[in-house]
């Protein structure tokens, strides 16, 4: 029940208010008689009692008012909750709730020490400003000197921490709302060809190399999943490969296995005869080996261990000079594969499934100019849709090598009478 106070050693029951509740109201502070003389006094939402001091009677009453109406609208946000500090809210809320590999929260509470608690750590959340949350997104390039991808990335961090925050109830409005995320700058891909990459595969220097660079032109594996593929992954009868572990390295654990880094990477790829028939070929010269840390891989060094990323890095490195074309990294290998889906007409939402990107917007991102240079194919689709009987061009063509129709336009079948 809830009381009021005419002085500090003297109270007596507070009249019933139909409006007021039974759990709120008002008594004297300690400090009755100066300052802030009013306490009010009310239950949040689960039962716990919240209080707060004030200068007048009416105060105290307009604030329980403000607030009983907030319980009532669902719109209730406890007063201190805001107290926390951003660097409190961002590793010991934050970060947990993230739902990532461990991998991950390395990475993620790196940024998150590097660029936002040197700035805002012992700042209560609450007290972070719109005009403040503009200025700290531009001292991600002018002070800590990230470019690339990298500020829209750690920008992205702290924005998520902020709307939790808000989510939680913890703050009312995020400080980056109406705050333009920085600019996500993606350098475009200029992938190799399939003339280059048969390059590489005739100029690579041994068996190895040989199949794993085709192998990645024709599945657009990463390289820790390629590196961590085994056989019983692969289902020669139904041409599928099953994509759903990676081979890592992080500083002081060495090389692992580890699962992917999204949902969307765990995936069962659709393989072409081409690459069903050279990994045929490949594990019958050179079977899994059985024991040791390569056991059941396709891919292992000579001597049966691991293969790093840096030793496949140059291996291609190595490859690209031997066959006298530019220096390529090994995601550029991926990158090809996502070339040819897209020249072979298929849509964004497939090339995305193939590739195990999180959302379709990072494939449009990173594969924008390859989908407009699909413009004049479209075109031409187009064109063969709408011709007249006898003119060139037939809808059922396809501009990839062996008329494939690509798999987000295939047609359903049809019956048709015909003469005797």
């Amino acid at each position: 029940m809830g009381y009021v106070a005419d002085r500090w050693h003297k109270t007596r029951p507070a009249p019933e208010d139909p409006e007021c509740g039974e759990h709120k109201g008002l008594v004297a502070s300690k400090a009755h008689g100066k300052g802030k003389r009013w306490q009010a006094r009310y239950d949040d939402p689960n039962g716990r009692e919240i209080t707060s001091l004030h200068r007048t009677k009416t105060e105290a009453e307009k604030e329980i008012t403000k607030q009983e109406a907030a319980k009532d609208s669902g719109a209730w946000i406890d007063p201190k909750a805001g107290q926390v500090t951003v660097a409190a809210y961002a590793l010991d809320t934050w970060l947990p709730a993230q739902g990532i590999i461990d991998r991950s929260v390395t990475e993620y509470r790196g940024a998150i020490e590097r660029y936002l608690i040197p700035e805002w750590g012992n700042r209560q959340i609450r007290s972070i400003k719109p005009s403040e949350a503009g200025a700290w997104q531009k001292q991600l390039t002018s002070k800590y000197k990230l470019s690339g991808a990298y500020p829209n990335r750690v920008a992205r961090y702290v924005r998520s921490i902020f709307r939790l925050a808000v989510i939680d109830r913890v703050i009312p409005v995020s400080p980056f709302d109406g705050i333009k995320a920085p600019t996500l700058v993606e350098k475009a891909t200029q992938p190799p060809d399939v003339a280059q990459v048969r390059q590489l595969i005739a100029a690579a220097y041994n068996d190895r190399w040989k199949a794993m660079i085709e192998l990645n032109a024709l599945t657009g594996l990463r390289s820790g999943e390629i590196r961590g593929l085994r056989l019983d992954r692969i289902d020669f009868l139904r041409r599928t490969m099953l994509v759903d572990q990676q081979l890592v390295y992080e500083k002081g654990n060495g090389m692992y296995f580890d699962k992917l880094k999204t949902g969307a990477g765990l995936r069962t790829l659709p393989l072409s005869k081409r690459a069903v028939d050279l990994l045929a070929a490949y594990v019958q010269k050179y079977p899994p080996r059985e024991g040791g840390p390569g056991e059941g891989l396709v891919f292992v060094m000579a001597d049966g261990g691991l293969i790093g990323e840096s030793t496949l890095d140059y291996a291609l490195k190595s490859t690209c000079k031997k066959a006298k074309v530019p220096a390529r990294h090994w995601h550029e290998l991926r990158h090809h594969y996502a070339s040819v889906l897209i020249a072979g007409g298929e849509n964004p939402k497939v090339v995305q499934k193939r590739l195990g990107h999180k959302d379709v917007m990072t494939t449009l991102r990173t594969y924008s100019h390859l989908f407009a240079e699909a413009e004049e194919q479209t075109r031409d689709v187009l064109d063969a849709a709408w011709a007249e009987p006898g003119e060139t061009g037939s809808v059922e063509e396809s501009p990839q090598q062996g008329g494939r129709i690509p798999e987000s336009r295939r047609r359903q079948g049809a019956l048709r009478q015909v003469s005797g």
